[in-house]
């Protein structure tokens, strides 16, 4: 269930205008545009095992408005993206293809889950894909990446232990305040210092202490049980072995997607992962967030 697409010479144009605006005139961008930098071959695995978000939905055989951006955008950078919701491409006599993976992706992979529009994962693939991002693969988690694999109790399963963080809840989508942790990370930049965006918003749990936070959830103002927290990551990088690991929460709504902004960070986290742009990753949780570790609360069940 592998899809490649076609790009409209105005949508090009448009592509190539966003590209230079989120990645600025640095030689990342120029590179891309003169076709200097060898192109990078990315899975965007698309699987829902739980529940399928609607920017990841297929009609028919037409690719969903996720995997249409993030092959367009993609290839306008360098990269060679194919978007599959068949987990038989993660079987160790396959997995070598890949320079880096995408997920947004929900539930156990290795079960069929709800959605039966793709096969799943075997354990023998599972196992392949984490030691592939270990050896050196590079993998970016978008959204609902965190939302896969969930941990048994106090053993922590070793996806989560890869991407960094677990998906608790989200309530209601809202306008959120982010703050710009590191603005020298590919793609950051264009955000400024702070800004607000509405999208759902993911509360997590099991952050790694060696996160490199580059975007922060000032939870103040916002509504629901799952942001009563002290500040927490949003978007951050980390090394997992030899591998490099980039995940952000943003990414349910279709306008978030649409956003060139949101495009250019994908195109820095694609960028940095796959080795094409270096920069420093110390982990600065502690201090950016020095109270993630603190979690919600849920509501009280008065009933019981």
């Amino acid at each position: 269930m592998s899809m490649s697409m076609s790009i409209s010479p105005n949508r090009r144009q448009l592509l190539l205008a966003a590209g230079a605006a989120v990645l600025g005139a640095g030689t990342l961008s120029r590179a891309f545009a003169a076709g200097a930098a060898p192109s990078k071959k990315v899975l965007f695995f698309t699987k829902s095992s739980g529940f399928q978000h609607s920017v990841i939905t297929r009609k028919g055989a037409a690719p969903s408005l996720a995997e249409r951006i993030l092959t367009e955008v993609g290839k306008e950078h360098g990269f060679e993206v194919v978007a599959s919701k068949d987990g038989r491409l993660f079987d160790p006599d396959k997995i070598g293809e890949w320079d880096a993976f995408a997920f947004e992706t929900t539930g156990d992979l290795t079960t069929p889950g709800d959605h039966r529009d793709g096969s799943p994962m075997s354990k023998d693939g599972k196992k392949a894909f984490l030691d592939a991002i270990a050896g050196g693969k590079g993998f970016i988690g978008i959204h609902c990446a965190t939302d896969t694999f969930h941990s048994q109790g106090a053993d922590v399963d070793p996806y989560i232990k890869m991407i960094g963080g677990e998906f608790i809840s989200h309530g209601r989508q809202q306008s959120a305040k982010l703050t710009v942790a590191d603005p020298d990370f590919p793609g950051a930049k264009a955000f400024g210092s702070e800004f607000s965006i509405n999208d759902e918003w993911y509360s997590q749990k099991n952050l790694a202490n060696d996160l490199h936070v580059i975007i922060a959830h000032e939870t103040a103002g916002m509504v629901d049980w799952q942001y009563q927290r002290p500040n927490f990551p949003e978007t951050w990088a980390r090394l997992h072995d030899k591998g490099r690991v980039f995940y952000s929460s943003m990414g349910h709504r279709e306008d978030v997607w649409e956003n060139p902004k949101y495009q250019g960070l994908l195109m820095g986290a694609l960028a940095w992962v796959t080795g094409r742009a270096d920069v420093n990753i110390e982990p600065n949780i502690a201090k950016v967030t020095p109270e993630y570790a603190t979690l919600p609360m849920p509501p009280v069940d008065k009933k019981k």
